[in-house]
């Protein structure tokens, strides 16, 4: 995945309605959280950069936290998955999960003080290089 320079308040714009106000709050919180602008990664908006690369030798590039404000839900990507967030997950609200991703239809049924905790440990596991399996390094 590379940052491609477009316009992340054009992405937002672009977004379904009722994903607009969703992208704005999670915006900021993510930029609070990182302490890092937005930037535009095809349809994912991104906060800060980490390389990984895989026992198998694939490798590349991703936000250390982003979302995407897509038509069914907004999805929230976390590089570390789910498993260290169990608990909060139970007491976030309505989501659902795959694959690394979080899907909420709605961020005002969700706990935001939940959210931001799941959040700052996601972020923490990958400034501290993740476990080790995927050779995680912060690059900006």
């Amino acid at each position: 995945m590379k940052k491609t320079g477009s316009s992340v308040a054009s992405l937002i714009a672009a977004a379904p309605a009722a994903r607009r106000r969703d992208a704005e709050t999670l915006t900021a919180l993510m930029q609070e959280v990182t302490g890092r602008e937005a930037e535009a990664w095809g349809t994912i908006i991104g906060f800060g950069s980490c390389h990984y690369r895989y026992p198998t030798g694939n490798e590349g590039d991703s936000p250390l936290l982003g979302f995407a404000p897509r038509k069914g839900a907004t999805t929230v990507y976390l590089l570390d998955g789910f498993d260290a967030h169990s608990a909060d997950l139970d007491a976030l609200g309505p989501h659902t999960t795959g694959a690394g991703c979080l899907y909420l239809k709605d961020l005002e049924k969700v706990d935001l003080a939940v959210l931001r905790g799941i959040l700052e440990r996601s972020l923490a596991w990958v400034e501290a290089g993740g476990d080790g399996r995927m050779g995680l390094t912060v690059t900006e």
